[in-house]
């Protein structure tokens, strides 16, 4: 059914139901996962480099 356009009456607009946390701390929480995976990379990446060049050169 179409709705009269010439009607002043309100819509009900009605709220998505989320699951009590705002979208900001889930976006946070991504972020924060993101920045600590690279932290292990660059880690797990400087270890390679140690045991891989720098030990060697002691042999």
């Amino acid at each position: 059914m179409m709705k009269d356009p010439y009607s002043n009456e309100a819509e009900r607009i009605e709220e998505e139901d989320h699951d009590g946390e705002p979208l900001y701390d889930k976006r946070i929480d991504a972020a924060n996962a993101i920045k600590y995976t690279a932290y292990v990379m660059l880690f797990l990446g400087f270890l390679y480099f140690l045991v891989a060049f720098i030990l060697p050169m002691f042999e």
